[in-house]
């Protein structure tokens, strides 16, 4: 019976946001447009944006996006236990607090929300990373605040937070796009020479598709359509409407 009817099923859609409560995590979010003696920094719009068009490319069967999504899923978890490493530093720092004293969470009275929209895993498992960044800066700043600190390590751990995340953009930024694919590799044709001239060979079982990330997607070869519900969700990047203050945060 069902066969009579046509389903027009549309994309699947889910409304993200994003709340920050910190001067420092807003502007790693921002990052830094260039001018006059000054070099940009990427914020994570543009790294977004990056790891969309490595999963796209990964999709076409790019031996070199493949490997760029397992070189920053690897990085991506090397900066997840340094943040948590840091994290747990301070939790034995709070513990010198005495027990009579209660106290809350530092939060801002004005924090910045923002829309998301991310097409790939990646970018979701940084925008995380973001969110533990911003925890770690308002209970360092809290723990300053209240002299379990002093400002230089107080200072240190802020750095220590943002260079994890900084390092994450710059290995995305290094990204080239390569346009070809494996078979153009199997061939040895023109583009996968250039392709090799310019970036090196990659690893072996990532050309054989033996190493993928669990986060790379289904390959589609030509000819075929792919349809998946879970990457219905993906979107463009586009950059958030955000203003970042320049007065430095205070517990």
């Amino acid at each position: 019976m069902a066969d009579h009817y046509q389903l027009n099923l549309g994309s699947l859609r889910s409304s993200i946001t994003l709340t920050l409560h910190t001067h420092h995590a807003a502007r790693i979010w921002q990052g830094r447009a260039a001018r006059e003696g000054v070099h940009s920094i990427m914020g994570m719009a543009g790294y977004i944006s990056v790891t969309n068009l490595i999963k796209q490319t990964a999709a076409q069967d790019d031996p070199y996006a493949d490997w760029a999504i397992v070189q920053l899923e690897e990085k991506l978890m090397q900066a997840k236990a340094g943040m948590l490493e840091l994290t747990q530093q301070l939790d034995r720092i709070r513990q010198d607090l005495p027990t009579q004293i209660d106290m809350g969470d530092n939060l801002n009275i004005h924090p910045v929300t923002l829309p998301l929209y991310i097409g790939s895993q990646l970018g979701f498992l940084a925008v995380y990373l973001l969110t533990d960044y911003d925890t770690l800066v308002r209970q360092t700043l809290l723990a300053h605040h209240t002299a379990l600190i002093g400002r230089i390590d107080m200072e240190a751990w802020i750095d220590d937070g943002a260079h994890l995340l900084r390092s994450l953009f710059g290995q995305a930024q290094r990204y080239r796009h390569a346009g070809v694919t494996r078979d153009d590799m199997a061939a040895n044709n023109a583009r996968a020479l250039a392709a090799i001239e310019k970036m090196g060979f990659p690893p072996m079982d990532i050309l054989e598709g033996h190493r993928r990330s669990q986060f790379a997607p289904p390959i589609i070869r030509r000819g075929a359509v792919a349809v998946d519900d879970a990457d219905a969700l993906a979107e463009d990047a586009k950059e958030p409407s955000a203003t970042v203050d320049e007065p430095e945060d205070d517990a």
